[in-house]
């Protein structure tokens, strides 16, 4: 028998938050997406006064007052550095690992056949918790959508200390467990399926778990069906040793105003060219082509308009220049004066490895040192390097009121004891 663990940081980015604000702790707290549009991680306490995931700020935000609700702007540069330290800490704990988001981590266990595995999840998250100050749940079970399951019982319930191991459970218990949970609850279901699901009379985990594989496969999808089998404990998801990469990048974000002005879309375009230029080169990938669209409020009662443009390029690339270049020309194609516009966005397409293409007379060497120097810098100092294109004021930019400080990766910005 397969033991797939599951590590979660439980609130993710608000367990984030309280590291460095210990003042945080045991009240009421919630993250919000990009430009503070609504709710994206909440702590228990603000899950118990009933602010719901994806509500948008405007609509609690009096209610927050009242209850004394902290709300902060998301800080991705914090997370992503706090996620890098869990991810590698976990390596250590078995060599088999599957980073499955940015919070999520799947261990095989199975060759730990000596340890008492619910001592050794309870040492790993211990140690999480000495070395990084978050706080994870811990799931075991023979595949991974048992080990999702147990993850979610031993968030639940404060009796697992934070570690469930479901292949010590005998039969009938397990049953017991899976009975207590809807549906909705198991892995690659969610609130979309459920509803179908329970026209079927599927209500629990427990009835999906006796229901006919190749029926659900029938009347749903092959995924589905490998959904039950997993339940049933035959592993149909392996665990993804290598991490594979995007086959295609996307970069999008909403402005803080409204923009008009042409010379700031070409800012922003420009900076999401480029971040998502960088992300590509770091999975050493280049691009066929690339998609640029731009588009008005769809809520706002003035005139609308909304198009992109895909722009194949002359050769693969991974420059920032070139496909800045190509952007910029599907911008110019696109762009209508007169319009507010309120999100740009870019897609890099078609991606492939740079070590699978052929070479050619026309391939540009000056350009690929020129990147290497580009990241070199950027990697030591934090993005210092631009295109002039890029702007330096960038008005234009999300908002993000409530943002705390970048306490791990900004030398400004580091925690001050007093």
């Amino acid at each position: 028998m397969k033991s797939i663990a599951l590590i979660d940081v439980n609130n993710f980015y608000v367990s984030c938050e309280r590291v460095f604000n210990p003042k945080l702790e045991n009240k009421p707290v919630v993250v919000l997406s990009n430009n503070d549009g609504c709710a994206i991680s909440r702590s228990n306490e603000a899950k118990e006064l009933g602010i719901k995931m994806g509500t948008p700020w405007f609509k609690f935000k009096e209610f927050a007052k009242q209850e004394n609700v902290t709300a902060l702007s998301s800080n991705y540069t914090l997370y992503l550095d706090m996620s890098h330290r869990v991810m590698t800490l976990l390596s250590k704990f078995s060599p088999d690992q599957e980073i499955y988001s940015v919070d999520e981590s799947f261990l095989d266990l199975t060759s730990f056949k000596s340890k008492d595995l619910i001592k050794y999840g309870q040492q790993i998250k211990t140690k999480i918790k000495q070395w990084t100050g978050l706080p994870v749940s811990i799931g075991i079970g023979s595949t991974k959508t048992l080990s999702k399951l147990a993850n979610h019982i031993a968030k639940k319930n404060p009796s697992f200390k934070g570690v469930c191991n479901l292949n010590v459970m005998d039969e009938d218990t397990l049953e017991t467990w899976m009975s207590h949970f809807p549906v909705s609850d198991v892995w690659g279901v969610g609130r979309s399926l459920a509803p179908k699901l329970n026209q079927l009379g599927i209500i629990s985990v427990l009835d999906l778990k006796h229901a006919d594989a190749d029926y659900i496969r029938q009347q749903f999808s092959i995924v589905l069906e490998k959904t039950v089998r997993e339940l049933n404990g035959v592993m149909c998801i392996e665990l993804k040793d290598v991490e594979e990469p995007n086959k295609e990048i996307i970069v999008s974000r909403s402005f803080g105003r409204r923009v008009r002005d042409k010379q700031e879309l070409i800012e922003a375009v420009t900076s999401y060219t480029s971040r998502a230029a960088e992300r590509m080169r770091k999975q050493n990938s280049v691009a066929t082509s690339l998609y640029i669209y731009i588009r008005t409020s769809p809520h706002n009662d003035k005139k609308q308009y909304a198009n992109g443009v895909n722009i194949p390029l002359f050769q693969l690339s991974d420059d920032t220049i070139i496909l800045t270049n190509a952007a910029l020309l599907g911008l110019d194609y696109i762009y209508r004066d007169g319009f507010d516009y309120q999100k740009a966005g870019i897609t890099l397409c078609n991606l492939t490895s740079k070590d699978k293409v052929q070479g050619n007379l026309f391939s540009d060497t000056i350009s690929n040192s020129r990147m290497r120097v580009m990241d070199s810098i950027n990697q030591r100092w934090k993005g210092k390097l631009k295109l002039g294109s890029e702007g330096i004021t960038k008005e234009w930019e999300m908002k993000a009121n409530f943002k705390s400080r970048n306490y791990t990766t900004n030398w400004d910005q580091l925690i001050i004891a007093h």
